[in-house]
């Protein structure tokens, strides 16, 4: 499993979290919404410093990570974090790895 954060993505979380290196936003499984995994679980995310670190990314000193207690959500796909432009919101693509 890994994620992938696209530019416009990346630019983003500096825009609208003022994410900067050396900090930390965890993926994370949460309880309400959907996913194309699961009915009543959908995707969050938050700044916050890793307990049991699965899945990292680094992009320009900004960690992205997945816990192990969240391996489960993804169904053993990668994530990709994207730009919906119609919005200007993040989306998320999920990629069979």
């Amino acid at each position: 499993m890994k994620i992938v954060i696209s530019d416009e993505a990346f630019t983003w979380f500096k825009k609208e979290m003022d994410v900067e290196p050396g900090q930390y936003i965890r993926f994370y499984a949460r309880y309400g919404g959907s996913s194309p995994f699961h009915e009543a679980f959908s995707l969050g995310m938050n700044r916050e410093t890793p307990n049991d670190l699965s899945v990292e990314t680094i992009v320009n000193g900004v960690h992205f990570y997945i816990e192990k207690d969240d391996e489960w959500f993804f169904n053993e796909h990668d994530l990709y974090v994207v730009v919906d432009s119609k919005v200007d919101e993040i989306s998320y693509e999920y990629m069979k790895n």
